[in-house]
């Protein structure tokens, strides 16, 4: 086959462009990865307890984008649901993102929001402009909060202190000051019904234009294949060999373990329903553990099923043969990035498009209104008669 364009990536980033460019211009898409499925990061699948899990990590579907949602609408049905953290410090649960209950939790009774408002604003160091990610919490809650739940955090997923990293690490994590316990704040918030790898499927289904192939580097195929017009959503670094240097990533580690319905009768008074391991979808342990959470995705699926699967992730250095998933946000990393940027806008023929592929962390519907974006970019150039 030799494609009008080359997609490197079965993400959402690359599926979405096929999608577009095989349904919308009827162009011939032959989408590349490495690994043996679909859908990147974002894949799920049952395991062999039966349990529906996250393989690559929990994946919080959330958006303000209706014209993202109405997109994916057409690949899939919904399950609205409310993601739900806590936090595990000092030998027990705190509510995550901090807020009133928190609060309640740190003095041992009762309180207005009046009163954590003045909590807050004795404790708060007064830093007008934070310029990284420890002065961006202690200007918002002081250092006791920081310490109890951010910095130990911060130095295990990152290997790098708070006052290292971009002010936007630290800075996503929401501080409220009433009773709201969601850890996400836009709009939507749902996963897909049938979850992520029916969504995926169901938008290769829908392209007759696009091939896929697993298991296969795109640098194979450079030789035995013509094409118009290349997306690219790995590495940037990587598509250039690293001229300017490596750009730093971290990686993840992962370790399942399952438990049947019997073993979870001793866990009730915990989690505080049947069925469950831990009291929330998400429990940070930012302190005393290798980990830095673990997670059980059946809270947010509402699987109905007897047995139950939690996920413990260690953060992990990334090297050859591990998985990049997220950009190192330093000053001086951005610099380098800014290398890559400018060789990439000047590259003709070639989308950067994704995480990797532009060096920054996006959630998923960013991505996908991303790859909606360089569609509508590229669509005028790739609806011309093929030169």
């Amino acid at each position: 086959m030799n494609p009008d364009v080359l997609i490197v990536g079965a993400g959402f980033a690359g599926l979405v462009m096929a999608e577009r460019l095989s349904n919308v211009l009827g162009l011939r898409c032959l989408v590349v990865d490495k690994r043996a499925h679909i859908g990147g990061n974002a894949h799920d699948a049952y395991n062999d307890a039966g349990v529906l899990t996250h393989v690559y990590g929990p994946h919080y579907f959330r958006s303000n984008s209706t014209k993202v949602v109405d997109y994916l609408s057409q690949f899939t049905e919904w399950l609205p649901t409310s993601y739900e953290i806590r936090s595990f410090a000092e030998g027990r649960y705190w509510h995550f993102p901090i807020n009133l209950n928190t609060f309640e939790e740190l003095i041992g009774k009762p309180a207005t929001e009046e009163e954590f408002k003045e909590y807050l604003e004795n404790k708060r160091v007064p830093i007008p402009k934070p310029q990284n990610s420890e002065e961006v919490i202690v200007s918002q809650v002081g250092w006791e909060l920081y310490e109890k739940f951010f910095r130990g955090y911060t130095l295990k997923q990152w290997k790098k202190h708070p006052r290292e990293l971009d002010a936007s690490v630290c800075g996503r994590i929401p501080i409220r000051t009433n009773r709201d316990n969601r850890y996400l704040q836009e709009t939507f918030q749902a996963l897909p019904a049938a979850g992520y790898h029916r969504l995926f499927q169901n938008m290769v289904e829908a392209s007759p234009g696009v091939q896929i192939m697993l298991r296969t580097d795109y640098r194979e195929l450079l030789l035995h294949v013509k094409f118009r017009h290349m997306v690219y959503t790995g590495p940037v670094d990587e598509y250039f060999d690293c001229r300017f240097g490596a750009l730093p990533y971290r990686s993840l580690r992962f370790e399942t373990k399952s438990f049947e319905g019997d073993e979870l009768a001793s866990r009730s008074g915990i989690a505080g329903k049947q069925g469950f391991w831990q009291p929330a979808m998400q429990v940070n342990y930012p302190n005393e553990h290798d980990y830095t959470r673990i997670v059980e995705i059946k809270h947010a699926t509402r699987q109905r099923c007897e047995n139950t699967s939690i996920v413990y992730e260690y953060p992990d250095d990334y090297r050859s043969g591990k998985e990049p998933y997220y950009p190192v946000p330093t000053a001086e990393n951005s610099r380098l990035y800014a290398q890559y940027a400018e060789l990439a806008a000047t590259t003709a023929g070639v989308s950067f498009i994704g995480r990797l592929a532009t060096y920054r962390y996006y959630n998923m519907d960013q991505v996908v209104g991303m790859a909606l974006h360089e569609f509508e970019k590229v669509q005028p150039l790739l609806n011309a008669k093929p030169y």
